[in-house]
């Protein structure tokens, strides 16, 4: 299976927060479709390669990777000549070389680079499952630095190296054969220093960062079609190609043959007849692919290199039809501000013109320039306040700063704004302009307004028309704009990283369940595993029942991480989905239908199959989404949010452009294993929806949460919320999610008679199916109703008398534990 390292993170917020104080969109270039979900940047790791139909398999039976160096069968020396060889010094004993990369995301997680001596039995083969033996994984070292490009390596050969042995001379005779070897550079993730499956991507052969070239032709696809291959031969009686056949394939029936001398032989196949070399200490570059490095418009004038970015949109974005983007018409729209700027050398307007071209995509993962200056003047003075939009419609105030304009001119935490400067709220919401502009669904734009509608340039006057909570009439205040960023730091909430977290952090719940916030898929993947796979054997040693999965904070990274990290979840592996990549040779997007990406799982004694909650958010992108779209396969976790995720569902490109500029675009098409664009513009839904209520945006308790650590206990049968006592008189509401239960407590004296109701409705105006249970105050259930009449769905029970003094506890539930809303419990007097 094909492993492609591609990265996704969400527009980096903290560029442009720089201009108030002082997650980040990858980009990349995957080398090759890939089945990966992945959603970013291909920094093209060595990508281990399926086989291509067209491929001819080597007729001979392989040598089993773990069998003992064979004794030579003797061939007739004569039946192939002898290979014409060139620096005749013996053979290597030592590779030197550079790896040059210009991906800008080539380095992104990774902590352990290593350069590798690669078996390249898998591509003889044709075998997309190879996993090189971890005997014959000579790993070199890195001689330079790795994270400035371009960097060296040196790899010394052992003396007998540990490769697969493959006859490769398609005659009718069995031989010993070869081994054959390409360096490649690999990063290693799990386990010990040496490459084991995972690391492999589910295994194959390199198609990035080797020594070998792989042809971008559609019917050699994967197909080794040039660069350097290092072969081992044990006696000089071992024959090989000295040429490509007439099939252009490497291994196959027409290729011309020679003999090799023992031991190592250094074999270019740029060259034709391939030249056969033995110098002791070579040199041998490490090839970037053209489909991995950025692509570079930075030296053309402004007009031509915009032109070149809609030529190359107009065939590589990944959604033009799915979002119906007219390349033509927007080139006609933005085009004359390009030939302006060139003609008057205005930099600034450049900027503007490519900033706003970006912004005219809706696609979370796209991102021109950040104009600094302009958000600055725009955004940096607020009124102390910030607001949110309620399920019902209502925006409210959930930030008041202490000694604030807005709260030195009385409104209060809770306030309803009605409007600003006159104009109705939900107007003037849909009027601000989000610098954290674009985006791919629209709940993730309009959450994005509200960050902004209060943001003005320092001194503009701000009319503020509210109503504040328990009063029954609106006022309008004159504010003015003022330098203050409480407000909107705190309207970014998850938004912000503080820089200092881990990848990972978990810790034990008082409900008993573990809790584990999932900060990023592009930072060290190395401690990312290391700390997750720690995670994982404390949930088994402690025997842990359920874990909470927190993505809220999390803006992407490595689809591949993501994948890795879901399978320890799973027992079996499972379809994933397909990416489809423009295809340049076909001129059409293209997946190959043999490369479903599935999961390859850890071991055993690493699989959780503990209960799961998984919380997400609007921040909640690219990489993150796939990762919690995994854990909805099987129904293995709940969702619980009061969102879906951002919608971001795709791998990423980038290119250079003029003034250090880069433009980054979706490139890579994600589907699910039917086929089907799953995530872009709709993002992963909550299967438990929380409501946005006043109750969720201005208590200080984390609803999610609760309702996360309700759901599972109602999977455990772990009883309700406690939800205080009720009065004869009493009406008492609150919000109900799935799986959710709320435990009141009804003192009763004796002769009292009551009757108690329940109601609720869902967020769409409806009416709630709601049980109501009635327990002792030891816990004996005495009964329970779910419809009080043929007319309702409404709960209740009338006529309730007490015999005598006694305690009830009335139990809020919706019918199956399934419904979501906003309930009202009553205790009347008949």
């Amino acid at each position: 299976m094909q492993r492609k390292i591609v990265f996704i993170v969400v527009m980096s917020l903290l560029v442009w927060l720089a201009a108030c104080t002082d997650d980040g969109t990858e980009t990349a270039v995957s080398p090759t479709p890939s089945p990966e979900i992945i959603s970013e940047a291909a920094t093209a790791s060595p990508t281990p390669i399926p086989a291509t139909e067209t491929a001819v398999a080597p007729t001979s039976t392989p040598l089993p990777t773990d069998t003992p160096t064979p004794a030579a069968t003797a061939t007739p020396a004569a039946q192939f000549p002898p290979a014409a060889i060139v620096n005749d010094e013996g053979g290597p004993v030592a590779i030197t070389g550079v790896v040059t990369y210009t991906n800008p995301f080539f380095t992104l997680g990774v902590a352990a680079p290593v350069v590798i001596l690669e078996d390249q039995a898998g591509f003889v083969d044709r075998d997309e499952n190879y996993i090189m033996p971890v005997a014959s994984q000579a790993l070199g070292q890195i001689t330079s630095d790795f994270y400035t490009s371009p960097f060296t390596y040196s790899l010394a050969l052992p003396l007998e190296p540990q490769g697969a042995w493959r006859d490769v001379d398609n005659d009718e005779d069995s031989e010993t054969g070869v081994q054959v070897f390409a360096i490649a550079y690999w990063t290693n993730t799990f386990g010990d220093p040496f490459l084991e499956e995972r690391d492999l991507g589910g295994g194959g052969w390199s198609t990035a960062y080797a020594s070998t070239v792989t042809s971008n032709d559609p019917e050699k696809e994967r197909e080794i079609s040039g660069g350097w291959l290092l072969v081992y031969a044990l006696d000089d009686q071992q024959g090989f190609p000295s040429d490509f056949g007439e099939d252009g394939l490497l291994f196959s029936d027409d290729d011309p043959l020679i003999t090799l001398p023992t031991g190592y032989t250094l074999v270019n196949l740029d060259t034709s007849p391939f030249t056969f070399d033995r110098s002791r200490h070579p040199h041998i570059d490490l090839l970037e692919p053209d489909s991995a490095a950025l692509v570079d418009y930075s030296d053309l004038d402004y007009s031509d290199a915009f032109n070149a970015l809609v030529d190359q949109l107009s065939n590589e974005y990944a959604f033009t039809e799915y979002k119906n983007i007219d390349w033509e018409a927007l080139r006609a729209e933005f085009g004359p501000l390009f030939v302006t700027a060139d003609a008057t050398n205005d930099e600034d307007l450049y900027l503007r013109a490519l900033r706003d071209f970006s912004w005219s995509i809706p696609d979370g993962h796209v991102a021109g320039p950040f104009l600094q200056d302009e958000f600055s003047y725009n955004a940096v003075g607020g009124i102390g306040m910030a607001v949110r939009e309620l399920d019902d419609g209502r925006v409210i105030a959930n930030f008041i700063l202490e000694d604030g304009p807005a709260a030195n001119a009385g409104i209060a935490l809770g306030a309803e704004i009605l409007a600003l400067n006159g104009t109705p709220i939900s107007e003037a919401i849909s009027e601000t302009i989000a610098y954290t502009a674009p985006f791919s669904t629209e709940h993730v734009r309009r959450l994005n307004q509200l960050i902004f509608v209060t943001r003005f340039p320092l001194n503009t006057p701000v009319a503020v028309t509210y109503q504040n909570p328990g009063s029954s009439n609106a006022a309008t205040v004159a504010l003015t704009a003022a330098f203050e960023q409480d407000s909107f730091y705190f309207a970014l909430g998850d938004l912000v990283p503080t820089g200092f977290e881990l990848p990972l952090e978990y810790e034990l719940l008082d409900s008993g369940y573990a809790y584990v916030k999932v900060y990023s898929f592009s930072d060290n993947e190395l401690l990312t595993i290391q700390l997750w796979e720690r995670l994982m054997r404390n949930l088994q040693d402690e025997g842990v029942p359920g874990l909470i999965i927190d993505m809220r904070e999390n803006g992407g990274g490595s689809g591949f991480l993501a994948s890795s990290m879901a399978a320890y979840f799973f027992q079996e592996t499972l379809p994933l989905g397909y990416t489809s990549y423009y295809d340049k040779e076909r001129g059409e997007f293209y997946f190959d239908p043999d490369s479903m990406q599935e999961f390859i799982l850890p071991p055993a004694e690493l699989r959780y199959d503990g209960q799961l909650a998984v919380i997400v958010g609007p921040n909640c992108a690219s990489a993150c989404e796939f990762f919690s779209y995994y854990l909805t396969l099987q129904d293995r976790a709940a969702i619980v949010g009061h969102y879906p995720t951002a919608g971001l569902g795709g791998s990423i490109d980038q290119v250079a452009m003029p003034e250090g500029e880069t433009f980054t675009f979706t490139q890579g098409r994600a589907m699910n294993a039917d086929g089907e664009i799953h995530i872009e513009g709709k993002g992963v839904p909550p299967t438990v929806r929380v409501p946005v209520t006043e109750t969720a945006v201005l208590g200080e308790e984390d609803v999610l949460l609760e309702t996360a650590v309700a759901y599972l206990d109602q999977l455990f049968g772990g009883g309700a919320i406690d939800g205080g006592s009720i009065a004869i008189g009493d009406a008492i509401s609150g919000d109900i999610t799935p799986g959710l239960r709320i435990q009141y407590t009804l003192a009763l004296a004796t002769g009292d008679q009551v009757n108690i109701y329940l109601s609720g409705t869902t967020a769409a105006g409806e009416e709630l199916d709601t049980m109501l249970y009635v327990y002792d105050s030891e816990g004996t259930e005495l009964g329970n109703n779910d419809d009080l009449d043929a007319d309702t769905l409404g709960s209740g029970f009338e006529g309730v008398e007490a015999p005598f003094d006694l305690t009830l506890i009335l139990e809020v539930a919706t019918f199956g534990d399934l419904g979501q809303g906003t309930y009202t419990l009553r205790v009347e007097r008949p």
